[in-house]
């Protein structure tokens, strides 16, 4: 990102104060590190490329509060690298109960999707995150039931939290330009929402099921996702009992319907398995 008010508008959009623990995930040369640096208590910040980590060490080697991680923040498409979040949990101990745990960051694209995903699973989950991605993800992020962006990552965000587009970004303002319009994004937690879902592993797994197969009618969709779990009519029974039609699509249902789908499918999954 070559626009530094920009940066700017980044790091002011997280709301910063000095007990703040940030994670940024993409380091580059350390334009946005070393703004967090400035407006938080500590920075943990990870860089894949080796050329880029050394250029960002001796830009940001005055920046006592920050760490600087070489290697790729991700262990596999569905868990961090260990020593990543070992990192923040050191640092959120070191500023005591009143810390907070925050994500900012120009997330690399290819990547953003399995990093806001994962590190909603994650312990501490970090309660704002305020990242740059691809508006096309933005889009998918705030969609809403019936239109075309609306899927499992919609459900899964909105159903831990609130979203926000802050700003769409023109390719202009980058260096190389992407061929693509970006956006600045900012999702507010809620650690609550998150406790009151009973097994948050089978929620996220099931929902990535149901939206497997969008265009597919309720039923044969469970069907699917249930498979060797439930029997057909007994899926047909789980249905009845929500008061579902199994004629109508997932994509048409609302959040709240779809946490009430996949809490009512794990009881009957529990059900029949202790019969």
């Amino acid at each position: 990102m070559i626009d530094l008010n920009l940066v700017d508008l980044i790091a002011r959009s997280a709301g910063l104060c000095k007990t703040d623990v940030v994670l940024e995930i993409g380091t580059g040369v350390g334009s946005l590190t070393t703004r967090l640096s400035d407006q938080a208590g500590r920075v943990v910040s990870a860089e894949i490329d080796h050329h880029l980590f050394k250029l960002a060490s001796e830009e940001l080697k005055t920046c006592g509060n920050v760490k600087l991680i070489q290697g790729d923040a991700l262990r596999n498409k569905h868990n961090f690298r260990p020593e990543l979040m070992e990192a923040v949990r050191e640092r959120m101990a070191e500023m005591g109960p009143a810390a907070r745990f925050l994500l900012v960051a120009n997330l690399p694209y290819n990547v953003a999707t399995p990093i806001i995903s994962n590190l909603l699973h994650e312990t501490p989950m970090p309660e704002v995150m305020v990242v740059t991605i691809q508006k096309e993800l933005a889009d998918r992020m705030i969609a809403g039931p019936g239109t075309k962006d609306y899927g499992a990552l919609s459900v899964w965000i909105q159903t831990l939290g609130k979203v926000e587009i802050v700003r769409e970004l023109p390719p202009q303002v980058f260096w190389p330009r992407p061929k693509v319009t970006s956006a600045i994004v900012r999702i507010d937690t809620d650690l609550g929402l998150r406790d009151a879902i009973p097994d948050l592993t089978f929620f996220h797994e099931m929902l990535r099921a149901l939206f497997f197969h969008r265009r597919k009618y309720l039923r044969s969709v469970v069907v699917s996702a249930t498979k060797e779990k439930l029997t057909k009519p007994q899926v047909d029974e789980a249905l009845e009992q929500l008061q579902l039609s199994g004629e109508i699509r997932v994509e048409q249902l609302q959040i709240d319907e779809i946490a009430t789908l996949i809490e009512g499918l794990r009881q009957a999954i529990e059900k029949h398995r202790q019969l």
